[in-house]
């Protein structure tokens, strides 16, 4: 009996050798969605585990440059993946793999609609925060908001540049306690009373935060955020294979369900 256990633990052994290991480097709006997908992958590929890290896009891509950890990047923008591959780290495949909105979200009794949303922006009693952009693309879709702005009203840009608060994404931005979403808890510590993200974060944070709102942005501000991947260079078969189930079908029906929308492309 014994000697059939001591067989039975060396052929555990002996798999979880084979086992192979693959690095998701991933936007951080991505993390319940991708936690879920990386958690059926390993269901359907049982010799792979996949070690994912989270956090803010542009702040990932510069740890790839720096110590090329990664063997998978799927990035919150087209960006920052598209220039790993022109420095030769990435295979040359963009693939559009999810899409995103701004929506923003704001302190429970702020008086803002769709409509309003400029003005309540604009003024200067209401503190308007944003992530950090560069950093995180989330900041930078923001940005691209503020200038859209200024065709509507000549001066906008400059104003809402000058007030926002950068409050996430950056290096040395605060971080919510384990177990909290870092929108409602940034909202509900006061930092801000309306705050620009995506629509998947603001769904997320009311799910936390019952009582803070959605703003939905009208068309002549609408901005649209498109989340590319790719595979970094020298990566193990594996790494393709995380990459395509993330393309496939069971995957972008769980990336749905948590508000994104499909990607089908490459770049």
């Amino acid at each position: 009996m014994r000697t059939l256990l001591f067989v039975g633990a060396l052929l555990l052994m002996s798999v979880a050798a084979r086992a192979e290991s693959v690095t998701l480097y991933a936007a951080g709006s991505l993390k319940a969605a991708l936690s879920d997908v990386v958690g059926a992958f390993e269901r359907r590929n049982g010799k792979v585990r996949v070690d994912a890290t989270f956090a803010a896009s542009g702040l990932l891509g510069e740890r790839i440059e720096k110590e090329q950890a990664a063997h998978v990047f799927a990035s919150a923008d087209l960006g920052h993946p598209r220039r790993l591959i022109d420095k030769g780290l990435a295979a040359a495949a963009l693939h559009v793999f999810a899409r995103n909105q701004l929506c923003a979200l704001a302190k429970p009794g702020l008086s803002v609609t769709t409509a309003t949303l400029l003005d309540t922006l604009l003024d200067p009693t209401v503190r308007v925060g944003i992530s950090t952009p560069k950093a995180d693309p989330s900041g930078d879709y923001a940005w691209a908001l503020f200038a859209k702005a200024e065709a509507v009203r000549p001066g906008s840009q400059r104003t809402l540049e000058g007030k926002a608060l950068q409050l996430t994404g950056g290096r040395d931005s605060k971080k919510a306690p384990a177990g909290r979403n870092q929108y409602a808890w940034v909202m509900d510590n006061g930092e801000a009373d309306i705050f620009l993200t995506y629509c998947t974060n603001a769904v997320l944070a009311r799910r936390e935060t019952q009582t803070l709102q959605i703003i939905q942005i009208g068309p002549e501000l609408s901005i649209g955020a498109e989340y590319g991947m790719v595979v970094l260079k020298n990566a193990p078969q594996s790494a393709d294979e995380l990459a395509r189930f993330i393309m496939g079908e069971d995957a972008q029906k769980i990336l749905a369900e948590y508000g994104f929308g499909r990607g089908d492309s490459s770049k």
